[in-house]
């Protein structure tokens, strides 16, 4: 394959019910972008511009892509073997991939996974303490999601700071719908809060987040099937279990009319992300800049004061007004503050479209 240097790339981002298009001249600037069901996917892509080269973005690699991959026949086959392993997103992913063909016959296709970013995990991180038959079996590893998040993250960030990333010692809070926490040393991933599935770790929207592994256990013991205890874990645990909604904004409101499991809720969420967010400085030995990213982190400025007060022991301190009134890209830090924390738009599309352009570059 001749090396690419110019590609209009088509950027397909698939939620559990939605998804997300980007088409991004060579240069980045976006073309288009727009929003959409699964259902329209094939119609969105054929009233847009014919892109060069279109990328997708998986949540779960498994073990088998630990980096973007050119999609091809037998690639797609191991792709819709780890659709169980997220069995919110991997399907939509794939349907996505099968528009794509389908649309753009002979437009070359990328495979890009939220794992890859994480595949830097050292062992003392990626193992669970299991049965060594059941990890040699099932590959039972921590994995690690929202990869192409966090890798542009701490792009932006080094950007942002005028600083080479690999030289900062970062946290770096990937706060939405789902949620999670990586510690960024060197600019690699060496430890994470979710792990095998996207379940493990923060209080999410409708996600359990960690649990004790008995409950589930015990609940099938004493009736509910194996359908049910998912679906309450994927669906109905989380802010949404705990107060009626998985909306931030929305649980911002209740809260502000004293409703009590709002409150409650809030604690909860809180409780635990102070708890991870200090399990990820460990990790690193110490923190020079704390990253806020995802619908909640770029939008709920109260997320992160709490945050920063409850890390005020390790020197993070956001400045009130800045922090409030953040929008887009910003250093919302106090003035003389140690740790540098940053509001950074996600930009998983920008991601995507590079890792695009390396592999097809590279032949």
């Amino acid at each position: 394959m001749d090396v690419v240097v110019l590609m209009r790339v088509l950027t397909v981002n698939p939620g559990s019910s939605s998804l997300k298009l980007s088409l991004l001249e060579d240069d980045d600037t976006p073309v288009t972008e727009v929003s959409g069901s699964r259902e329209e996917l094939a119609e969105l892509i054929s009233e847009l511009p014919r892109p060069d080269a279109a990328g997708v973005r998986f949540v779960h690699g498994g073990a088998d892509f630990t980096a973007p991959v050119l999609v091809d026949g037998p690639v797609t086959e191991r792709l819709r073997g780890l659709a169980d392993l997220a069995p919110l997103h991997q399907p939509a992913s794939l349907h996505a991939l099968a528009e794509i063909t389908g649309t753009l016959p002979g437009v070359p296709a990328v495979a890009c996974f939220d794992t890859a970013f994480h595949a830097t995990l050292p062992d003392e991180a990626a193992t669970y303490a299991l049965p060594r038959v059941w990890r040699d079996r099932f590959g039972l590893r921590r994995f690690g999601f929202h990869g192409l998040s966090f890798s542009y993250a701490v792009r932006r960030a080094g950007e942002l700071l005028d600083t080479d990333p690999g030289a900062l010692r970062m946290v770096v809070c990937h706060l939405g719908s789902g949620a999670s926490l990586a510690a960024v040393a060197e600019g690699r991933s060496i430890d994470t809060t979710m792990g095998f599935t996207p379940l493990e770790g923060l209080v999410m929207a409708s996600r359990a987040g960690s649990i004790d592994p008995g409950i589930p256990l015990w609940l099938m013991k004493h009736g509910l099937t194996r359908d049910e205890v998912n679906d309450g874990l994927e669906q109905d645990s989380g802010l949404r279990g705990l107060a009626g909604t998985g909306d931030m904004r929305e649980l911002r409101r209740l809260a502000e009319d004293r409703d009590v499991p709002a409150l409650a809720a809030l604690d909860v969420y809180h409780h635990r992300l102070r708890a991870c967010a200090a399990a990820m400085v460990a990790a690193l030995g110490g923190l020079d800049v704390l990253v806020f990213t995802g619908g909640v982190g770029e939008h709920d400025p109260s997320v992160r004061f709490r945050l920063a007060a409850d890390l005020a022991f390790l020197g993070v301190a956001v400045d009130p007004d800045g922090n409030a009134d953040a929008d887009g890209d910003a250093d919302v830090s106090a003035a003389g503050a140690a740790v540098r924390t940053l509001v950074v738009t996600a930009r998983e599309d920008l991601e995507i479209a590079a890792e695009v352009r390396r592999v097809l570059s590279a032949g």
